[in-house]
Formats: structure tokens, sequence, C-alpha cells
């Protein structure tokens, strides 16, 4: 006897892959909400500054991006953080205003 066929049309999809769900919101250290993205090391090219510790973040470092909720204005106010920085953002505020 024959094996049947699976309708490739009836089967669950494959998960995301964490690089597409590793988007979250969280509050930032103003009160106000974040939407918050991992990079991870192979995806870090270029160096940024931490706005917690005000050091760099150098490439090859894995980090979080931080934006506010419903920005406009989308990359200007993307943030690049230390994630032990933004982990404690409640202990410590930024150290240089986001003009």
């Amino acid at each position: 006897m024959a094996r049947r066929r699976r309708d490739k049309w009836r089967q669950t999809p494959p998960p995301l892959p964490p690089s597409l769900t590793s988007r979250r919101v969280e509050t930032g250290p103003d009160g106000y909400d974040y939407e918050v993205r991992q990079v991870t090391a192979s995806r870090a090219t270029k160096t940024y500054r931490c706005p917690g510790c005000d050091h760099e973040i150098r490439s090859g470092t894995a980090h979080v991006v931080v934006w506010p909720t419903g920005s406009a204005s989308g990359v200007e106010d993307r943030r690049h953080w230390h994630t032990p920085c933004w982990a404690n953002r409640d202990n410590r505020g930024p150290t240089r205003r986001w003009s």
C-alpha cells in the first residue's frame, strides 16, 4: 500500500526565527513605553555610544536597540544600549539628554 502524502496546506507554519520575535515593549527610565529589539553580536557591525553609561558599544558586542513606541521619526529616535545598562535603567537614568 502506498504512503499517503501529507497535505502541505494543512500543516502548521514553522515558528518565526528569534530575530523576528525578539521585539518587545518596555517602560523606559522616563516612564514612557519603548520598543526594544535585541541585536546579536554577529549583527552588531558599527560602534555606538550607550546613553546609560556613556561608553562605546563596539562592533561585535550584543546589545539592545530602543526607540519610543509610535515614534514618527523612527531612525532619529533609536538608541543603542548595553543590555545591562538597559536592564538597570530604573537605577540610573541616561547620562546625556537625547536631544
